[in-house]
């Protein structure tokens, strides 16, 4: 029998066509319709997950049937066989492979009875999957250069790419409702879709600078939404957390039940319809339910998030809950829905905010990089392990046609991103991924003088009076900031003069505005083209710390970030 009881139905569509016929079954019709075949998210061209993890495998069929999976290499050659049963009453069957070297082409052939169903030149390699909002969402066809970044496609037939529909829903669905653009190889025309459509520049740039450094095959899968907030991608679980889950919103999300929406009707016109679902994309867990839910089976190699704009509005100085608290849920999801193939310290990269108006007067978007670190400056840290981050605050485009809040210099995001992924990621430990960052500051209160001592070494890029700014009001008075100027840069030392301010120094920050310099011209840099990321400390007296001598002529201060002025911005 085929597809919707039709004899031979399902030999006459296309993969696309079947597979969102697949996820309409599912909505649609009782299991002794269910048409036969893999998930709505394998197809021709994919990339799975090679070892040390074993990709898990998914599909649809009749319950209490056992399903046989085979992978076949050159000629037809057998390379492994597993079976599975058909679990009623979802109706759904999973499998894991046995790890898999990187390499390919790949047959992988799904059979129950006389059914089968075959997926075509299929790899091995390392998958990631990229999210968040529009600045992830932004296609390569709305980049710099997009001419020759798009004439360059042909040359990485090994990048595979995959991109979800956007979708929400109430509850948390197993399948994706929708595919923008199925598994592919890359092509000028599926990498610029359309603005905003598909697929991701970032996540493209991404997998091409990975590939360029790995040599073997990626698969990209994009899942983002523009001007959507962290909540609407953050499960019950993780909004619980950070105690954003109040009793109307439970009610609203159904009590986190598992399961699919009544639907109004499938068909209209003999067109496939979108959901009914009357949530907006702004809804707390609507996009963790319908886009990264139906994922979660899929074995990962990383995550690339770039979303936090939206917040700047919204619940903004919980950012620093509810983003590690995504993080940690998301890598648990992935690693129980993978059987524990997705590694449960899953890495896990993220772009810092970049840049809105030239003279905004609100601090929220810096105020919201900092919480992207959890109030800590730099990742990984002791609430974000096995976290990397690219700081972007220096690459704002105030001339872009599509706002200033979407610059169009991604290589650069795509680079850094790429440099902590290879160091956090892949380990390669002579990997420079961030910029420098202060390590000890000393005042010298006769001279007016604080000297701040960096990680790294430094590059001077320009004299600005305001990058560095001192707060001399005791607690509990608001903080008047004070401008610190540079006064001279050594090697891995900078020296600010502090007019004003006398011997009371009780905080620092640095690139504390909403648009902290022109395209790459923030103040310090490191050698590598890495900007200084922002940062805001509380400077306290060392005192008689134990192991810590005073400096002659100076006081040293030690430099504490997420202390009570840290959190009382």
């Amino acid at each position: 029998m085929g597809l919707l009881g039709v004899p031979g139905l399902r030999l006459l569509l296309p993969s696309p066509l079947r597979a969102s016929l697949l996820v309409l079954r599912a909505r649609c019709f009782p299991s002794r319709w269910a048409m036969f075949g893999f998930a709505s998210y394998y197809g021709d061209h994919m990339v799975l997950q090679k070892e040390p993890a074993g990709a898990v495998v998914w599909g649809y069929g009749e319950p209490g049937a056992a399903v046989t999976v085979v992978l076949s290499g050159a000629g037809g050659l057998v390379v492994m066989k597993k079976t599975a049963q058909v679990k009623g009453p979802s109706g759904t069957w999973t499998t894991v492979l046995d790890p898999m070297d990187q390499g390919g082409p790949y047959a992988l052939t799904a059979g129950q009875g006389s059914e089968n169903v075959t997926l075509r030149d299929v790899y091995f390699g390392d998958v990631w999957l990229c999210s968040g909002q529009s600045n992830m969402a932004m296609t390569v066809l709305q980049i710099a250069n997009a001419s020759q970044e798009l004439a360059a496609a042909a040359r990485y037939p090994y990048v595979r790419i995959f991109a979800a529909a956007p979708a929400r829903s109430n509850v948390e669905l197993d399948d994706l409702e929708r595919i923008d653009l199925p598994w592919s190889i890359p092509t000028a025309e599926n990498l610029g879709h359309g603005n905003f459509t598909y697929f991701s520049a970032v996540c493209w740039l991404l997998g091409r600078y990975l590939y360029e450094a790995l040599r073997y095959p990626l698969g990209l899968v994009e899942a983002a939404w523009g001007g959507t907030p962290i909540e609407a991608w953050s499960s019950p679980r993780a909004l619980r957390a950070c105690g954003l889950l109040g009793d109307a919103e439970r009610a609203h999300l159904g009590g986190g039940k598992r399961g699919t929406p009544e639907l109004p009707f499938c068909f209209n016109h003999a067109k496939l319809v979108p959901e009914g679902v009357a949530s907006s994309p702004q809804t707390p867990s609507v996009l963790w339910n319908a886009m990264i839910h139906p994922l979660l089976n899929m074995t990962l190699r990383g995550v690339a998030w770039y979303q936090g704009e939206a917040n700047t509005f919204l619940h903004t100085d919980q950012y620093n809950c509810t983003f590690p608290a995504l993080i940690a849920d998301w890598r648990q999801a992935f690693h129980a829905g993978s059987v524990g193939q997705t590694e449960l310290l899953l890495p896990f990269g993220f772009v810092q905010l970049s840049t809105y108006r030239q003279q905004g007067p609100a601090d929220s978007f810096a105020r919201l990089r900092w919480h992207q670190t959890a109030d800590l400056g730099v990742v990984p840290n002791a609430r974000m392990p096995g976290t990397f981050m690219a700081v972007a605050m220096d690459l704002g485009d105030e001339r872009s046609p599509y706002g200033s809040v979407h610059p169009r210099d991604k290589q650069n995001v795509a680079h850094r991103l790429q440099l902590g992924a290879r160091a956090v990621a892949y380990g390669e430990k002579n990997v420079i991924f961030q910029g420098p960052y202060p390590t000890r500051a000393v005042l010298e209160v006769t001279r007016g003088l604080l000297n701040i001592t960096y990680s790294q070494e430094l590059v001077w890029r320009r004299r600005d009076m305001r990058a560095f700014e001192v707060c001399c009001s005791s607690p509990p008075s608001p903080c008047g900031w004070l401008p610190a100027p540079v006064v001279a840069v050594e090697s891995r030392r900078v020296t600010l003069a502090l007019a004003g301010c006398g011997g009371l120094v009780l905080a620092l920050r640095y690139a504390w505005a909403e648009w902290p310099c022109d395209y790459q011209s923030c103040v310090l840099y490191n050698s590598w083209g890495l900007p200084a990321p922002p940062f805001l400390l509380d400077a306290l007296d060392a005192g008689e710390t134990p192991g810590r001598s005073q400096p002659a002529g100076g006081r040293e201060m030690l430099l504490l970030p997420g202390s009570w002025f840290s959190r009382g911005i």
